[in-house]
């Protein structure tokens, strides 16, 4: 697993980018030395339950000297996606440093501002918040606590209305390329076809959604141009970014399946779902209807997430959020934080694609080759996956 690379003054359409651009990595940090965990290992005040909303761990009773929290967006924490994914960062850290780990679960937006300032007055060292949507309520609190750290999952916190980047030193923003993952789902999709039609759809039409789309969209036009073909593409058009298929929300997930059958029935069989828990709706629908369609998962590996699911799994486009997590925790706790934009690309494994598992041996070796050269081509600049690059 990669780190990301810490980027200042990257703003919201760096997600939009190609790898061309270079930073440095931040290389993931590791204890190797029983003297080190021991230092770390001094009992203090955690983050605790707060009676308003639902909390997870026991209420924050850790261990160490250092704690580090975690505020979901509204899919929860147990989401099979995002917030799942960032959370097992923070898991990773506490088995690191010798904390207990706790969460704090959205169940609507107006919880985003309540529950990070329960984890501020609480004395919480690093709040994570996970989602573009809670970036407004991120950057009133780092403004509002200029000693408290934070770090934000898919946000860079570009102030839209002012059309400026919004940096702090007290936040680290991670944010990913996430284009490119999925511009190498969108071709072997595209191989993958056997009716020449595939599908996507998004929870709500936000930068952090609509990245995979595009990228899968280019992806798959570019197996197209390789081999001659023509493979449609359904629920998304990088030449109408208002007109794509979205669910609105990421908790129904009855709209996931119903959005997935309304594909099925235009003939799509490969379909990615961009929606956190919405998208175990897909899974529903294709099972339902004893389809041979396979699903593109996104955020993290789906046959770990959703194992049981495997079978329906080509590939997952990957975020490596638990590690960029991990790696802004370890260096909060080592007093080596750094505020500004951290970006994950091919390059530095902040993204990627998962492995075919099931589909490993139907996937054929000239498109396996293939998608190697993608891969480099993307990392050298050569091959563009955002049409806003």
């Amino acid at each position: 697993m990669g780190a990301v690379t810490n980027v200042p003054g990257v703003t919201s359409e760096v997600m939009g980018r190609s790898t061309g651009e270079n930073g440095r990595m931040m290389q993931r940090r590791r204890f190797t030395a029983l003297a080190a965990i021991v230092a770390l290992a001094l009992v203090a005040a955690a983050c605790g339950d707060d009676d308003d909303t639902e909390a997870g761990g026991d209420g924050g009773a850790g261990g160490g000297d250092f704690t580090a929290c975690q505020v979901t967006d509204t899919g929860g924490v147990d989401d099979k996606s995002f917030n799942q994914t960032a959370y097992k960062g923070i898991e990773d850290a506490a088995d690191e440093l010798g904390f207990e780990p706790d969460y704090l679960e959205s169940q609507t937006e107006a919880d985003f501002a309540p529950n990070i300032d329960a984890y501020v007055s609480q004395g919480c060292d690093l709040i994570v918040t996970v989602g573009f949507l809670l970036g407004d309520a991120t950057a009133a609190a780092a403004e509002a606590n200029p000693d408290q750290l934070f770090a934000i999952v898919d946000n860079d916190l570009f102030d839209t209305a002012a059309e400026e980047d919004r940096n702090y030193d007290n936040v680290a923003e991670l944010v990913f390329s996430t284009d490119q993952a999925a511009f190498l789902a969108g071709y072997v999709s595209a191989a993958m076809s056997e009716t020449g039609t595939v599908g996507t759809y998004g929870g709500i039409n936000i930068p952090t959604v609509n990245i995979f789309m595009k990228g899968f969209q280019l992806g798959v036009e570019q197996y197209n141009e390789d081999n001659g073909t023509d493979v449609e593409l359904i629920g998304w058009d990088n030449a109408n970014p208002d007109g794509g298929l979205f669910t609105g929300d990421f908790e129904d997930e009855a709209k996931g399946r119903a959005t997935t059958q309304s594909l099925l029935d235009q003939q799509a069989d490969v379909i990615m779902p961009v929606a956190g828990p919405v998208g175990q709706g897909t899974i529903a629908a294709i099972e339902a209807a004893g389809s041979d369609a396979k699903v593109v998962w996104v955020d993290t590996d789906g046959c770990v997430s959703v194992e049981e699911s495997c079978d329906l799994f080509l590939t997952s486009v990957m975020k490596n959020m638990d590690v960029a997590v991990y790696d802004t925790a370890i260096a909060a706790a080592e007093d080596e934080f750094e505020g500004g934009t951290n970006l994950g690309t091919l390059e530095n494994d902040g993204v990627g694609i998962a492995p075919f598992h099931e589909f490993e041996d139907e996937v054929p070796d000239e498109v396996k080759e293939r998608l190697e050269e993608l891969r480099q081509g993307i990392i050298d600049g050569e091959i563009q996956t955002s049409p806003d690059a």
